[in-house]
């Protein structure tokens, strides 16, 4: 069965083709690189021992992508690709709304044009917005704070108009918390281009100097140490939450949508403090200015995917933050970053 993988290269789609792989799917992946590397596919070909079917596309280019639907038989879509920087898509909403929704508009009139009707989606929690209550359930209001969470909410809504024009569509809709970790070898990770965005990586740049401070967006929320509250998932366990998905869709369920999360929230200050005791480095940080868009707490009830999809996070805030196997930690400052961990 082969899978396209939009976004492959990057930090949830690495993984998530490795667990193809793993689970004998063939893999074509579409990515345009802004922001990951190729390098990152052939780490996956190395742990997987098999090939990946990479094509360096934009998925604004309708020619390039209509063209790699022409060369395979493809049998369904994962839907990684998209900018995804909450502070950045408020400093530049037009080009996230360009990007992510006219990118998913295109992506969906070539799979109608090619025959091709299953599709995982990668939401956010995001559209939840600012939530009532928690845990957060799939049947809570919508309605994001930011244009990030906005152009996830109008993909969603773009994505249940197109099953009801064509009820042939299966459309898992995966609305994810925090992504973190790495594969256990250490291998591929998160590791961004720019100053991250997600707490992890920053910590790890902090712990090994190339940053020297890590900023605490908010001192004043309404939580027990005044800190922002996120449900931290290990990205392995997120893949596997995709495959599971994809197995879904062979049973013709119409449009379903999923919380991926542990039910567990934690604090910025409390990772930081695990982080530490897990590395051995003092993380210094500063308390800043709340950032626009952010919200205090958000954790998932993730009991319906448990229930639907026989899939339920298994790894600990202790993996997140532990250096892969076999990998010495922070043996010398010229090394990549890997979302918490830190790899040669």
């Amino acid at each position: 069965m082969h899978i396209l993988v939009t976004g492959g290269a990057g930090y949830i789609g690495s993984h998530t083709c490795v667990e193809l792989l793993n689970d004998g799917y063939e893999v074509i992946v579409v990515d345009n690189l802004s922001n990951s590397s190729e390098e990152s596919l052939k780490r996956v070909e190395t742990i997987t021992g098999k090939q990946i079917d990479f094509h360096k596309v934009d998925l604004l280019d309708r020619e390039s992508l209509n063209a790699v639907f022409n060369t395979t038989s493809i049998q369904a879509v994962i839907h990684f690709a998209g900018l995804k920087a909450v502070g950045e898509s408020i400093s530049i909403p037009l080009s996230y709304y360009h990007n992510n929704v006219t990118g998913t508009l295109i992506l969906c009139e070539i799979m109608k044009s090619h025959n091709v009707k299953n599709m995982v989606f990668s939401s956010s929690a995001t559209v939840y917005g600012e939530p009532k209550s928690v845990p957060i359930k799939e049947d809570f209001p919508v309605s994001a704070a930011n244009p990030y969470g906005r152009s996830k909410l109008m993909i969603e809504d773009i994505l249940r108009d197109l099953f009801v024009s064509d009820n042939r569509f299966n459309i898992a809709l995966l609305r994810y918390f925090n992504p973190v970790g790495a594969h256990p070898g250490g291998s591929i990770g998160e590791d961004p281009n720019d100053i991250p965005n997600n707490l992890l990586p920053y910590i790890s740049q902090v712990a090994v100097g190339k940053l020297p401070e890590l900023s605490v967006f908010g001192g004043d929320y309404p939580t027990p140490d005044g800190t922002g509250i996120r449900d931290y998932i290990h990205v392995m366990d997120l893949a596997k939450g995709h495959i599971k998905a994809l197995s879904k869709l062979e049973s013709a369920p119409g449009i379903v949508t999923y919380n991926l999360g542990t039910g567990q929230g934690y604090s910025v200050l409390e990772m930081v403090e695990a982080f530490e005791k897990a590395s051995g480095k003092k993380i210094p940080y500063k308390i800043i200015d709340r950032r626009q868009g952010d919200i205090a707490a958000c954790y998932a009830d993730p009991s319906l995917a448990k229930i639907e999809l026989n899939w339920s996070a298994e790894q600990t805030m202790a993996t997140f933050v532990r250096p892969p196997t076999g990998h010495g930690f922070f043996r010398n400052t010229k090394i990549r970053y890997s979302a918490g961990y830190i790899i040669s």
